[in-house]
């Protein structure tokens, strides 16, 4: 496994593609996603005013991060649903995981772990008869936390 590497001062650092990138899941052979999207995270905003001061404060309150979704095209491998079929009948399997962005020459540049994520959706594309695309199945992954590595 490559560690992203930190430019030195006054370097040049050139904005990382956003198609160079690969998602590790514990205990899945992920293998290659087509997209992964809603990698973020929310603070509330607390307001609050002390005594008589008119001024409203501003403090941060809960974070939460949002569900994180995986598309990529439907195979024979069964991994991703099971895993969602796990939550189906019950029995909620957590995993960690992460999203690895890498640079041109497939050299890891940024990594965000996602931690306790367990799938709350399944879908695949529409099926026509009439075009030619692949059919795509995505995976929606609500989690607990996630950390910039």
């Amino acid at each position: 496994m490559s560690v992203a590497v930190e430019a030195p001062t006054g370097e040049r650092q050139d904005p990382l593609p956003a198609f160079n990138f690969r998602v590790e899941i514990d205990g899945i052979t992920a293998g290659s996603f087509r997209s992964v999207s809603g990698l973020s995270c929310e603070t509330e905003v607390i307001e609050y005013r002390s005594g008589d001061d008119n001024t409203i404060r501003l403090l941060p309150g809960r974070t939460r991060c949002g569900p994180i979704v995986l598309t990529n095209g439907l195979t024979q491998s069964r991994e991703l649903w099971n895993w969602y079929q796990e939550v189906i009948t019950g029995n909620l399997v957590r995993k960690n995981g992460a999203v690895v962005i890498m640079d041109y020459n497939k050299v890891e540049r940024a990594r965000y772990n996602f931690f306790e994520a367990w799938p709350s959706a399944y879908e695949i594309s529409p099926l026509d008869a009439g075009q030619k695309d692949v059919v795509i199945e995505s995976l929606t992954l609500v989690v607990e936390g996630i950390v910039r590595g």
